[in-house]
């Protein structure tokens, strides 16, 4: 069996752990957050969710889906909320598309501390673009993961796509 190693990951799961409250939530506090700050990693604000950035992407163009309401239970949002999550993903992996030409998308949550969500007391949806050998021996041996593209460059390009979807 093949493995895909993240040792970057708990050094991104250990920043928020005494992060409980709603008032520290990452996501409720990127709401109010301007787009066009270079300290925000927000792409675009809908109704119901948001679109933003992973400050610790496991590849260049990692985006979280966030319900805009602050829960943790998949079952407690509403099927406008559901409805939105999924028309953003679609626009989400249409901008990627344009901007990145992935060979591939993995799409998903980590549902629960069990699952391996690093913040989970605010659900939200990872969209990773892939590339054939985009994992190598960096992460592994030298516990350092390269990001191809610049977060800020990232940002910007997906800002502009998003704008003519």
């Amino acid at each position: 069996m093949e493995k895909l190693w993240s040792p970057w990951r708990s050094a991104y799961i250990d920043s928020f752990k005494s992060e409980k409250t709603e008032n520290n939530c990452i996501f409720c506090n990127a709401i109010n957050e301007d787009i066009s700050s270079v300290n925000s990693l927000l792409i675009k604000k809908f109704e119901h969710t948001l679109v933003m950035l992973n400050l610790y992407p496991y590849n260049s163009g990692h985006l979280l889906i966030v319900p805009k309401r602050h829960t943790s239970d998949f079952l407690t949002l509403s099927d406008e909320e559901l409805l939105e999550v999924n028309r953003v993903t679609k626009l989400s992996i249409t901008a990627l598309k344009q901007i990145m030409n992935p060979n591939g998308i993995n799409y998903g949550a980590n549902l629960g501390k069990a699952a391996g969500a690093g913040i989970e007391d605010h659900i939200h949806f990872h969209i990773v673009p892939r590339w054939i050998g985009d994992s190598n021996f960096m992460p592994v041996l030298g516990e350092v993961k390269v990001i191809s593209q610049d977060l800020l460059d990232t940002k910007k390009k997906l800002i502009e796509a998003f704008a003519i979807l």
